[in-house]
């Protein structure tokens, strides 16, 4: 078992390339991802022959422990390569001052809510180990290819004063928002995104709406209480979901889903990908 030094992540990322065929394509993205955390995360990333795992720490609760990604390549499965890994992340997490080790995302830079219920082999590694299931997250899919415009949406709310844009020098602006009317975890997500979109009338921001925090992602996305009834999110998200279709996606993962209808009736997202949240106290 050794360290991961940053030069040698891309390592790392191959593993998790080769092993996590449900998220092909993103998964070395995820490594970089959660190797470049908000200020007051501690993280680190541990590998045997063929397999790898990241953990990590946030200030905000330091007695709770994250395992964020576990990979071992295929053709290195049944030598007990993910129990040393999850052993070793458990060591570290001790050491880091953890009381409690959890399989669940650490927003705001996560890779997934928790195990995808189809990484079977990872949910029974998991239970086998001592980790109880203690909460179900969802994501919803939207397909890129229907329609996504928002011309007639947006002038109608022109005509109420509502102006709709990307983001882009003040960006800082819509976090400092984000921040006020949600958290710091969202607002950390906002200045980070691939894609931010804000409303605001007379000045004053209303609602706001991102893609690519989490790579490929959508969200999150709000709106001030004040605003809501006007549709601005639909059309925030259909801005957001037309631009991460013309970065050349054919569908989004909609993350840690709360309002179904919604989504489902902006876009026909579709409830789809599951992931159990599974902890351990730690002796």
């Amino acid at each position: 078992m050794f360290s991961v030094e940053p030069a040698r992540l891309a390592e790392a990322a191959a593993i998790a390339e080769a092993a996590l065929t449900l998220d092909a394509g993103e998964a070395a993205a995820l490594v970089g991802h959660l190797s470049r955390p908000p200020a007051g995360r501690r993280w680190t990333a541990l590998a045997v022959d063929g397999g790898v795992v990241m953990a990590s720490m946030s200030d905000k609760d330091p007695a709770v422990g994250h395992l964020d990604l576990l990979a071992v390549r295929p053709e290195a499965r049944g030598a007990g390569r993910g129990t040393a890994l999850v052993r070793a992340a458990e060591d570290w997490l001790r050491e880091q001052g953890a009381r409690q080790a959890r399989f669940a995302g650490n927003p705001p830079c996560y890779a997934w809510p928790g195990i995808d219920v189809r990484y079977t082999a990872a949910a029974c590694l998991a239970e086998s180990l001592g980790y109880e299931r203690y909460h179900v997250a969802w994501n919803m899919t939207a397909d890129l290819g229907v329609d996504l415009s928002t011309e007639d949406e947006a002038a109608r709310l022109e005509q109420a004063g509502v102006t709709v844009r990307a983001a882009g020098e003040d960006r800082a602006r819509v976090a400092a928002f984000v921040e006020e009317h949600w958290n710091e975890r969202w607002a950390w997500e906002a200045v980070t995104a691939a894609g931010l979109h804000y409303a605001e009338r007379d000045g004053e921001i209303l609602g706001f709406a991102a893609w690519g925090a989490r790579p490929a992602w959508f969200g999150p996305m709000g709106t001030a209480p004040a605003a809501r009834g006007l549709g601005l999110g639909r059309v925030l998200l259909r801005r957001c979901l037309a631009e991460q279709r013309a970065a050349g996606q054919d569908s989004a993962q909609i993350s840690w889903v709360g309002p179904l209808r919604f989504y489902s009736r902006a876009v026909g997202a579709r409830a789809e990908r599951v992931f159990w949240l599974y902890r351990r106290d730690l002796a």
